[in-house]
């Protein structure tokens, strides 16, 4: 352990689809050029990696799970001559990081010890704990790449003195605005000036909306909610669907939608929700969805964030420096926290798994310990 980390390490895997979680012992890389070692101690589950054990999605077995995570750099590589640099300071061993990685069983998160480059990680700011701080980067990174790359709206960085984005006062809807997805749209659209957003979430999340920016808000579970949005906007020229699910979400936009509107659509779309006793059905291209009728000149985009790194500058300047800074001054505010907890790293791991297959959080991230050296909070 001279190195600062064990030669080898538990991690948790898919062996197969609907089959138990499993761990196995995994080597630990050595930190090459730009790459950093981190002791991982907090995951926050997301809905893919629900998508991933039950329907086998985008896996080889077997398949390390986890994008996003927060721990302990204690090893660092030699620097990358041909990397650019972030504006950030380099990172050193007993920085506090977050990240959203996802290449390779080296960089998933469910593994006490992970090998990334050092575009990946950024630190976590003071006053912010591990826990909460696990919350942000996958979901933030989607927020980021999708207002711009799926939307195709400006999120100038840094932001000029009085800047305007010209589509500032353009209705922008955000369907499933509680999630973790949608809160941090919200909040970022917001810092950057666009002040004309709009909310469909459970009306028990209305107020909180409304403080990241939400000029209206709607309740998805009224009948007539698409006549309520219709009736405030006739035409709605940007939208975003962060739950992706044929009937909960695409088949009421497709009444909401336009010609002209674009609407961007997190991927996987589910077109049968998993349960205990069936695998889930799921769609990559909501254009291929032919139970679904869109209005002629509608555009629908599948957002893969998988793939935000295609912008040279998101790439190496997201998550090292645009992501901290933003935590640091309470632009964007970390998600709530629901704890797994489990006397083992397999059993949070599979009450994780478990407790997404049962819809259970709610404008909430499941988040639990992953190593458990130290106590660094």
């Amino acid at each position: 352990m001279a190195a600062g980390y064990p030669p080898t390490h538990p991690a948790v895997v898919v062996i197969a689809k609907r089959e138990p979680l499993a761990v196995i012992e995994r080597p630990t890389k050595a930190p090459g050029p730009g790459e950093v070692v981190v002791r991982v101690q907090w995951m926050a589950s997301s809905p893919l990696e629900l998508h991933q054990a039950d329907g086998g999605l985008l896996i080889d077995s077997p398949h390390v799970l986890g994008s996003g995570f927060a721990g302990v750099v204690v090893a660092t590589g030699p620097e990358d001559p041909d990397a650019k640099k972030p504006f950030s300071a380099p990172l050193v061993v007993g920085d506090r990081v977050m990240g959203f990685t996802f290449k390779n069983n080296d960089q998933r998160g469910y593994q006490t010890y992970v090998t990334v480059p050092r575009n990946l990680m950024g630190r976590v700011p003071e006053g912010i704990s591990l826990q909460a701080a696990t919350t942000v980067p996958g979901n933030l990174v989607t927020a980021f790449h999708t207002i711009t790359k799926d939307l195709g709206l400006e999120l100038p960085w840094p932001i000029p003195a009085g800047y305007v984005p010209p589509q500032a006062d353009s209705p922008i809807l955000v369907w499933g605005a509680a999630s973790s997805v949608g809160m941090f749209i919200l909040q970022v659209l917001q810092h950057w000036g666009y002040k004309n957003t709009i909310a469909v979430a459970s009306k028990k999340h209305h107020e909180e909306l409304k403080s990241y920016g939400a000029k209206a808000c709607f309740d998805y579970r009224e009948a007539d909610v698409t006549d309520q949005i219709r009736a405030l906007q006739t035409h709605i020229p940007y939208i975003v669907d962060c739950i992706g699910h044929v009937d909960g979400t695409l088949r009421p936009l497709s009444k909401v939608a336009t010609r002209g509107s674009v609407v961007a659509v997190m991927l996987p779309v589910i077109i049968r929700d998993a349960t205990a006793d069936h695998e889930p059905v799921l769609g990559m291209d909501p254009n291929e969805l032919k139970q679904i009728k869109w209005e002629e000149g509608v555009t629908l985009r599948g957002v893969r964030t998988f793939f935000y790194d295609e912008n040279d500058f998101f790439r190496w300047h997201l998550q090292p420096d645009i992501i901290p800074e933003i935590l640091a001054a309470g632009v964007v505010k970390p998600n709530r926290q629901r704890i797994v907890e489990g006397a083992t790293l397999l059993e949070r791991a599979q009450k994780a798994i478990d407790l997404l297959r049962e819809r259970a959080p709610s404008g909430e991230r499941l988040v639990w310990r992953v190593s458990e050296e130290g106590d660094e909070n």
